[in-house]
C-alpha cells in the first residue's frame, strides 16, 4: 500500500516511516500542507496521513483542497493532532478528513483505522 504522510516533524516522520515500511507499505513523505496537495496529486496513494499544524498551509485546509479535486477526492484522509481539543474530530471531518487520530501513534490502532477505510467502512 502507498501511503502519503504530510508531516512537518523530523522525529514524527522517522518513527511512523520506520513502523509503516516495516509492515511493508511503500511511504511518501510531505512536510507541508502545499507539497501534501502537489504530491496527492502527483503519487496517487491508497490513503493520506494528515497532521493538522503545518506549515505553509495548514492540514485542514490541504484536505479541503485534496477533497475538492476530481483526480484525489476519493483517497481516504486520516487527519493526525497531537494537541487533540474539544471539537478538533468534528472539524476534521467537516473539513474533508474520512477518519481522525491522536498522537502518539498507536500503529495498531491506526493500521485497522486504515483497513477499515480501504475496505469501504466509515470514520469511526
Amino acid at each position: 500500500m502507498k501511503i502519503l504522510y504530510v508531516e512537518d516533524n523530523e522525529d514524527n516522520i522517522f518513527v511512523l516511516e520506520k513502523r509503516l515500511k516495516r509492515q511493508g507499505h511503500t511511504v511518501v513523505i510531505a512536510r507541508d500542507g502545499v507539497s501534501g496537495v502537489q504530491l496527492a496529486a502527483l503519487e496517487r496513494p491508497d490513503v493520506i496521513l494528515m497532521d493538522l499544524s503545518l506549515p505553509v498551509l495548514d492540514g485542514w485546509e490541504a484536505t479541503r483542497q485534496i477533497k475538492a479535486a476530481l483526480q484525489t477526492r476519493h483517497i481516504p484522509i486520516i487527519a493526525l493532532t497531537a494537541n487533540a481539543m474539544t471539537g478538533d474530530r468534528e472539524k476534521a471531518l467537516a473539513a474533508g478528513c474520512d477518519d481522525f487520530d491522536t498522537k502518539p501513534i498507536a500503529i495498531a490502532r491506526l493500521l485497522e483505522k486504515i483497513r477499515a477505510l480501504l475496505s469501504g467502512g466509515h470514520a469511526t
